[in-house]
């Protein structure tokens, strides 16, 4: 269970570090010109999908059982990576 704990937080952690990410974007897109704005508005709608798979899938592992939360967590993992991966993509972009 401490196991679990653990990784929850740890995760929670980095994906309120990517929100942070996707909020500075936010904030970019609101000072951008028009045609700029419009590249960073669905940038962010990228990125807020696969917000919501992460922390849906986080939420799945919270309530998960002792048992059966190793397996979700691959699930997760898959989701975590998309959502790291996409938020480094369009940081290094919008740089």
């Amino acid at each position: 269970m401490a196991d679990k704990d653990a990784y929850i937080e740890k995760t929670k952690a980095q994906l309120d570090q990517w929100n942070a990410e996707i909020d500075k974007l936010r904030a970019k897109a609101d000072e951008a010109n028009a045609d700029a704005r419009i590249q960073y508005e669905r940038e962010i709608e990228k990125l807020q999908a696969h917000q919501q798979e992460a922390e849906g899938k986080l939420k799945d592992l919270r309530a998960a059982g002792d048992d059966a939360w190793s397996d979700m967590k691959a699930g997760y993992e898959k989701a975590w990576k998309n959502l790291g991966d996409a938020v480094e993509s369009a940081m290094s972009r919008f740089r």
